[in-house]
């Protein structure tokens, strides 16, 4: 039976489902999405997130809305100053993009996917601020920075199922009103809630290299090309390598300019984006009880199809000491085991979940897919038990492992124990491979 794509993305999505459900994500939408026609799709996009069980902060921006209309507004290094006849046009500027939002999220007409779907969007003040002051000479007025945030009340709001929509707006004390900078405003919530993720929408669809899409970077490698964007990207930029520094465990930056690239970042292996990371991911550990449904999950199809021996869940728990998982997004998505035979180990039950196998085998340029990442820390582990060679027993996948360095061996070779075992009738093939310390 051929399955269709949209199946199999469906199917490939669950792991993301639950591993996203009760999380927090602080989103920015800056102006020009605001603008933009795919913002109904955004937004329907969004209010998907909030049905599956993500807590959502949306932070928006308000730059482009309000360069029409404050067009002989000052800057100092590319921060808008913000008169007292500036502040008036500010308020009333985001008072109507408010107003615009929430009237998306309320659209529950037959014919939209918000149809039957309530979503609470809340505001309030949340946001105390002080005013920027005179830097280099000049007076900012009513141009403000982040001075404290209520993250108690925020998450009071997200715990009753609400959306929390936070203009970019803050109060002082007395109750004046200052403007606030989106991006740095969505990098303080994210740290103060210490979100899950902030996710960031821009013009950019990824950051590239050499006309490659970069699908992780540290906060380090992203600000190194800080110079290459433009100014409204560099601020986008520059808060999600803040946020990753402060403790947020991902950043991401989609493009608004795509429809669905919000979903294909969060629900696929390979995403669209870019990710900024503070350390390089290393997906492969060892595994715990914890993961034996993932693993049954992982292998059963290879099991089915006779590429793996069938082994019950009581079997993987027993023998869990001996397996290794690789993760995704905390979504194992494979798996090997290694057996000690005194000088020599045995590679078991290697598999990649077969919704990642084409990640696998078209990884990035110098980045090793999950199979051979696999390989390699199981390689590592057969060093532990001191063995000197590797051993696998294989029906279908002879040449894979050919690639990799193994050589064909013979049943003879293998351990008395081994060879006492060898299913004549499966007629597997042995192939073996010395380890390097």
């Amino acid at each position: 039976m051929q399955t269709n794509d949209y199946a199999q993305w469906f199917r490939g999505s669950t792991p993301y489902i639950s591993a996203h459900r009760g999380k927090t994500f602080v989103v920015l939408l800056g102006g020009g999405a605001l603008e933009h026609p795919n913002l109904t799709n955004i937004v329907h996009d969004l209010a998907l997130l909030h049905v599956l069980g993500v807590r959502l902060v949306l932070v928006h921006g308000a730059r482009q809305q309000l360069d029409n209309v404050l067009t002989d507004s000052s800057f100092n290094k590319d921060q808008r100053i913000t008169d007292l006849d500036g502040m008036t046009t500010v308020t009333s500027v985001i008072g109507q993009i408010k107003t615009k939002l929430e009237a998306l999220f309320s659209t529950g007409l037959p014919n939209t996917p918000l149809h039957g779907v309530d979503i609470p969007v809340v505001s309030g003040n949340y946001i105390t601020a002080r005013p920027i002051g005179i830097v280099d000479g000049v007076d900012h007025h009513f141009t403000g920075k982040v001075r404290r945030i209520d993250a108690q009340r925020i998450t009071n709001s997200l715990d009753t199922g609400a959306l929390v929509l936070q203009s970019p707006i803050g109060y002082s004390p007395s109750g004046q009103a200052f403007n606030l900078n989106a991006a740095e405003l969505a990098c303080e919530i994210a740290t103060h809630l210490h979100a899950d993720k902030l996710i960031v929408f821009d013009e950019l669809a990824h950051i590239s290299h050499d006309n490659e899409r970069v699908s992780t970077l540290t906060p380090t490698e992203l600000e190194r090309q800080l110079d290459e964007y433009s100014a409204t990207s560099q601020a986008s930029l520059h808060a999600l390598a803040r946020a990753v520094r402060a403790g947020i465990a991902k950043g991401h930056l989609v493009s608004f300019l795509d429809d669905g690239a919000l979903l294909e970042e969060l629900f696929t292996a390979s995403g669209v984006g870019t990710q900024i990371l503070e350390q390089e991911h290393k997906p492969i550990r060892r595994a715990e009880l914890d993961d034996v449904a993932a693993i049954v999950e992982v292998i059963r199809p290879l099991e089915e199809s006779g590429q793996l021996v069938r082994r019950s869940r009581d079997r993987l728990e027993q023998e869990i000491d001996h397996f290794l998982v690789a993760e995704l997004d905390d979504v194992v998505v494979g798996c090997c085991a290694v057996y000690p035979f005194g000088d020599q180990a045995e590679l078991a039950c290697i598999a990649v979940h077969e919704n990642y196998r084409r990640h696998d085998n078209s990884p990035a340029p110098g980045v090793p897919g999950i199979g051979d990442s696999l390989l390699a820390a199981a390689e590592q582990a057969a060093l532990t038990t001191d063995a000197q060679r590797l051993f696998v027993l294989t029906t279908q996948t002879r040449d894979w492992f050919l690639e990799r360095g193994f050589s064909d061996g013979s049943i003879d070779g293998l351990p008395d124990q081994k060879q006492s075992l060898y299913n004549l009738q499966r007629n597997s093939k042995v192939l073996t491979k010395a380890l390097a310390p």
